[in-house]
């Protein structure tokens, strides 16, 4: 079962599962990686959740604000040897219990095109394509999406 602890992103393990999705990042991205880094900062991210099977970091995820209402969904990622197991929606659903018990009504987040799997499970988790917003405003590759939290 996964264990999943609520921490910054200061912690270790997030650190480190970090590292391994920006490598998976620069691969998928391709030249475009550069570009989506700059919005991939993690030193102030106050909301990190970790999550652990048998005391090893395999999944994590991180909300910050987005506005008053909104939460913004980043950083989502599972060690690829642990992948097809929910361990994804699983930590997504405590990012989104967080942000409820924060105040906010709704998830925003951004994918990307050359993520079909990220973009599967937001789908199967409820969230909507939404237009794009931000610094991502006319970028193609980017998918943006949204998704109502329970009051």
């Amino acid at each position: 079962m996964l264990q999943l602890i609520r921490t910054d992103s200061g912690h270790p393990d997030f650190v480190s599962l970090v590292r391994l999705l920006d490598q998976d990042l620069a691969v998928r991205d391709g030249s475009d990686h550069a570009f989506y880094a700059q919005f991939n900062k993690t030193d102030l991210i106050k909301q990190v959740v970790v999550g652990y099977l048998d005391g090893q970091p395999v999944a994590c995820g991180a909300i910050k604000p987005f506005s008053e209402q909104q939460a913004e969904v980043k950083r989502m990622f599972v060690h690829p040897g642990y992948r097809g197991r929910g361990l994804a929606g699983e930590v997504l659903r405590e990012l989104e219990k967080w942000a409820q018990e924060l105040g906010y009504n709704a998830c925003v987040l951004e994918t990307g095109k050359k993520q079909p799997e990220a973009i599967a499970l937001y789908r199967k988790s409820g969230y909507a394509i939404t237009d794009n917003y931000g610094q991502y405003i006319g970028v193609d590759n980017s998918v943006c999406m949204r998704k109502d939290l329970p009051a």
